[in-house]
């Protein structure tokens, strides 16, 4: 394959795999499994079980690892409004939850006064 692979979630070069990708490869930028039914060149949302395979197996979780034999990676998987709902979707739950992502060092534990005024 003379096209360099790119990872369908993040883009990331996956020019340090060995080809052909192992059943449990991971991008090395974002830790996505590879072998996956996005990844894969007869990916397609638009058809039936979104596989132009017609002898595959159907496979439920496009976006994990399986052991379909027509896998193939495909150099153009990546999709940018992919990684955009992704971050849309993270950023929403963040808000959500007033959470700004970075880990809050601060916290020593449960405050477990509040419990206790319950009990006195």
């Amino acid at each position: 394959m003379s096209e360099i692979l790119h990872c369908y979630r993040c883009g990331a070069s996956l020019e340090a795999l060995t080809l052909p990708l192992a059943r449990l490869d991971e991008c090395p930028h974002c830790a996505v499994q590879l072998h996956v039914c996005r990844m894969c060149i007869h990916f397609d949302p638009n058809v039936t079980k979104q596989c132009r395979e017609d002898d595959a197996e159907e496979v439920k979780e496009k976006a994990r690892a399986n052991f379909c034999d027509y896998f193939k990676p495909n150099p153009a998987a990546h999709d940018p409004s992919f990684a955009s709902a992704d971050a849309k979707a993270r950023a929403g739950l963040a808000s959500l939850f007033g959470d700004d992502g970075a880990p809050d060092d601060t916290d020593d534990g449960p405050d477990h006064a509040a419990a206790d005024d319950l009990f006195q």
